[in-house]
């Protein structure tokens, strides 16, 4: 994860947009990212699992992971440590904080121009 001064902050969604234990897409910069609410935390990822092209915002959310809806492979939230196969490769994390009800993503200024 990046040193926060080296972070540009974009706003991604409101709080209420997403669900308890459920996920979105949004764009920040034109990265694809998943966001993930659990009852105590907002969670960014590349929305993009490893193991195929395809969004991890349209899998389930349960225990601190995502699951990816095409084939299985399991992602720790937090991380973005690879759980379960046929994946094999971690996926990237994001920064994230909330503020007045919004949730902004750190992306990193290299990604950003």
């Amino acid at each position: 994860m990046n040193p926060p001064h080296d972070l540009t902050w974009i706003r991604a969604a409101a709080l209420d947009e997403i669900d308890d234990d459920g996920a979105i897409a949004a764009s920040c910069a034109g990265i694809p990212v998943c966001l993930v609410r659990t009852a105590d935390q907002v969670y960014a990822l590349i929305d993009r699992c490893s193991h195929e092209n395809v969004p991890l915002s349209a899998g389930e959310v349960e225990d601190g992971t995502i699951e990816c809806y095409l084939h299985g492979s399991r992602f720790a939230l937090a991380t973005g440590a690879v759980l379960g196969p046929p994946a094999v490769k971690d996926v990237q994390t994001f920064a994230v904080r909330t503020e007045a009800g919004d949730v902004y993503v750190g992306i990193p200024r290299t990604a950003t121009g």
